[in-house]
């Protein structure tokens, strides 16, 4: 492949403006020693919590954090587990992505008592922002594969409160004109009810495009349909409905409907009478889903520690086969090991199976699309109805700072930096019937590579990799995702 050149400070400025690196909780010099002396060393003595004093926040309601802490006023803690009580308090209230910074830390009341303080800071929740897009599957594909066009870019205005009514929710609004067009909304509320254990999600909006993928080919080589003017537009609207009970487990229940108009006739044969399975250029369909997600990490956006796990059923279409009826399954699961000496280790599998094999070409999406991709692979497609991906990195945090700010901006006092250096092997298996067989189908997959990633304000991180795979091709390859 051919190694393409970019400029760090430019990627940096641009996701300095949307998007830190997790703080661990802050040492209480003295304070185990002390309780120690006071309990005579035994272990086993409980500490009554009889206050929590939450401090720094003055968007974010109170009862939207304590209710991420694992313990309330009048609970008693067990002083050999303290300091991961604690730890683990920090990394839940960090985990609502509403912090820029969490300290937990606890004050000593007498031999057999403790106030608890958590201290935030908080980010910044309004963005009205400008907003340049890629319209390709990444980076990579768009700078080697388009030669880096600006032609194919979306511009326009996105407006985002990420905090709207300082109970976590969330109102985006976007504006978009450019090689395609793009007037949607969401909102969504995680904690809608008293106990707040449900919320929702509502969404919709109506788009334009130029070109659209309507193909694959035997090389794995995305085909777009182009034409003057706008080639598809699509109406949609999405309802959601979340239960989290507990702190780890979520479950997501979703109704969406798209209305999908192609202007060309791209099911003739020359084209793909496969695109939606079906002799009729548009197509409404209907999505009806359940997840279960279970998170329990030091950083949802980059974890270094715990685990993440979870499935998807979804139900296409109003029948059970024909069109773009399908039934699709799909796991994720992610385990990261922390090491002595700043080591660790991540795993991860993603699996997904569709039914029935026979589907529309909209419906064969696998490889290449999302996390669901192999290191190395990022310029192709791989279409399939069965498929999994494992991943492997092994990764050592090289050094961390800071830089103030010289402006005296609450929310935003330094901004971070920390680098880790890694090395990572990739496999997969994409199954696909003869019919539509590639040169990537049907065959065992393997990458590997290694890199730097680099952890900034907000979490937001860069990965700047060098990847080869069983194809005898290598090349860097960029990868960037901001955590709000």
């Amino acid at each position: 492949m051919t190694k393409f050149k970019f400029i760090l400070p430019a990627c940096f400025a641009f996701f300095f403006i949307h998007s830190s690196v997790a703080q661990k909780p802050a040492s209480v010099p003295g304070f185990f020693e002390e309780v120690s002396k006071m309990t005579k060393s035994d272990s086993t003595v409980k500490l009554k919590v009889t206050t929590i004093h939450i401090i720094g926040n003055k968007k974010t309601k109170n009862y939207i954090i304590q209710r991420e802490i694992p313990f309330k006023e009048g609970d008693s803690l067990i002083i050999s587990r303290l300091l991961d009580t604690l730890e683990q308090t920090r990394y839940q209230v960090y985990n609502i992505n509403l912090f820029s910074e969490v300290e937990v830390t606890p004050v000593i009341i007498s031999a057999h008592e403790l106030a608890v303080n958590v201290k935030v800071v908080e980010k910044w929740y309004v963005y009205p922002t400008p907003q340049f897009q890629l319209i390709d599957r990444n980076f990579n594909d768009w700078w080697k594969t388009f030669n880096a066009d600006f032609n194919r870019v979306v511009y326009g205005v996105k407006f985002a409160h990420y905090n709207f009514s300082g109970r976590g929710d969330q109102l985006r609004i976007f504006l978009l004109n450019g090689y395609s067009r793009n007037i949607s909304f969401s909102y969504s509320a995680p904690y809608s009810n008293a106990k707040l254990t449900e919320g929702f999600r509502v969404s919709g909006g109506y788009t334009e495009n130029r070109e659209f993928a309507f193909k694959t080919t035997t090389n794995n080589k995305v085909v777009n349909f182009k034409r003057p003017g706008f080639v598809r537009n699509s109406l949609f609207a999405s309802l959601s409905y979340q239960f989290r009970k507990g702190f780890f487990k979520r479950h997501v229940f979703t109704l969406s409907y798209t209305y999908t108009n192609l202007k060309y006739r791209i099911l003739d044969p020359v084209f793909n009478p496969d695109y939606f399975n079906s002799s009729k250029s548009y197509a409404g369909i209907t999505d009806l889903s359940y997840s279960f997600v279970y998170s329990n990490t030091d950083n949802v956006n980059y974890p270094l520690k715990g685990k993440v796990y979870g499935f998807t059923a979804l139900k296409r279409g109003l029948g059970l086969t024909g069109g773009i009826n399908m039934l699709s399954l799909s796991g994720v699961y992610s385990k990261y090991f922390p090491y002595p000496k700043k080591w660790y280790n991540v795993v991860q599998f993603y699996t997904k199976i569709i039914l029935p094999f026979e589907q529309a070409y909209i419906n064969r999406r696998s490889i290449g699309y999302s996390d669901f991709y192999l290191r190395g692979l990022e310029y192709y497609v791989i279409d399939g109805v069965a498929a999994a991906v494992a991943k492997y990195t092994l990764k050592k945090k090289l050094f961390a700072f800071h830089i103030n700010v010289p402006f005296n901006i609450k929310a935003v006092p330094r901004i971070p930096f920390a680098f880790f250096a890694k090395t990572y092997a990739d496999a997969g298996y994409s199954y696909i019937k003869k019919d539509f067989n590639t040169r990537l189908n049907n065959r065992f997959l393997y990458t590997g590579g290694f890199g730097v990633d680099i952890l900034s304000l907000y979490d937001a991180n860069i990965n700047l990799e060098y990847s080869f795979n069983q194809l005898g091709e290598n090349g860097i390859f960029l990868h960037a995702r901001v955590g709000f």
